[in-house]
């Protein structure tokens, strides 16, 4: 599996205490050297402001811009927009970070294969005019819109991190796609059930799920029921991952009670499946949270073994085992299907 990296994503918060620090990717980085899961890695280019503004417009491009050019060096603060910790050099690794995930989906279009750029600052909680959490720019969905606007068709935008994609959902439509399941009412606060919208040509679909637990077999199983009728009413040219392993029990951020690498294990067959039914294998894997270092390290590493394992899928978990909340919600799903 090809993985898009850059130095430069270090760079951001480099000597700041903050959860999302530049270990996160420089760890995962030395674990993929260390169990030889690097046979392919390429660069990435800075997202354009033709990329960016597919997403967030001109305004709020200016706005971060001139947030960060205000801060000396060493110093930090907060985006003007809310809860975003940036430094001096903040801009340009979020540049750079979009980049990359537009590189990962260009590459995996190109070759109709899987591609995982490893990048940070995360994006999936900025919305169009607002940098929320740890995210500045949007990385899939300005990957997902520069598709879009370059080759036409759909994608389908799969998030599994612990929190909502409050931004990525607000992105959607026009061809976009978004389907997650989320801790609910945690962090952002959005997410509900009730924000559904069944459309093919830009679905919202969340399954929210308790905040303190859910547990391994009903996290791989709500996914393995999940994502084949989204992705069977989507019908994607390409899929777009929001990678998120927060849900990994011990996570000090996020903490589903979930093993992290069976379940990241589980999900890059599912996922590796439905784009080869769907999308002619086309998937591209976006770093967005997991704060426990050694941990997302392993489940990146799962991640990729799967997807390159050529053996057929593994059994699928018992339904069973999904409460009947979230069942009740996925039944409604996949009733949209027919």
């Amino acid at each position: 599996m090809i993985v898009v990296y850059d130095d430069a994503y270090a760079e951001h918060l480099r000597g700041v205490a903050h959860p999302e620090s530049p270990d996160r990717v420089t760890g995962v980085m030395e674990h993929l050297r260390a169990n030889g899961l690097l046979g392919g890695q390429v660069g990435a280019a800075d997202a354009s402001d033709v990329q960016l503004q597919r997403v967030h417009p001109r305004r709020y491009v200016e706005r971060v811009e001139r947030d960060v050019a205000e801060l000396e060096a060493g110093r930090v603060a907060y985006l003007s927009t809310g809860d975003t910790v940036i430094d001096h050099g903040s801009v340009a690794v979020a540049r750079r970070a979009a980049g990359g995930a537009v590189t990962a989906l260009a590459r995996a279009t190109a070759e109709n294969r899987a591609v995982f750029a490893i990048v940070r600052p995360p994006g999936h909680h900025a919305e169009p005019v607002r940098g929320m959490g740890f995210c500045i720019f949007n990385n899939v969905a300005v990957a997902a819109r520069t598709f879009v606007a370059e080759r036409g068709g759909r994608v389908l935008i799969v998030d599994f991190d612990y929190h909502h994609g409050n931004g990525t959902q607000a992105a959607s439509g026009r061809g976009v796609s978004f389907v997650s399941t989320h801790a609910f009412p945690q962090y952002p606060g959005t997410g509900s059930f009730a924000e559904n919208l069944l459309d093919p040509e830009g679905a919202v679909v969340n399954v929210p799920l308790p905040p303190d637990f859910y547990g391994t077999e009903a996290f791989v199983a709500t996914w393995q029921r999940l994502l084949p009728a989204v992705a069977a009413r989507v019908r994607p040219d390409a899929i777009v991952v929001s990678a998120g392993y927060d849900f990994a029990a011990g996570d000090p951020v996020g903490d589903l009670g979930v093993d992290g690498p069976l379940a990241a294990r589980a999900l890059a067959v599912l996922i590796r499946d439905v784009a080869g039914q769907y999308a002619h294998g086309r998937v591209a894997y976006c770093l967005e949270g997991g704060y426990d270092v050694e941990t997302l390290g392993r489940c990146v590493a799962a991640t990729l073994r799967a997807n390159d394992d050529v053996a057929p899928s593994q059994d699928l978990a018992d339904h069973g085992a999904i409460p009947a909340a979230q069942r009740a919600m996925i039944d409604e799903v996949v009733a949209w299907r027919s």
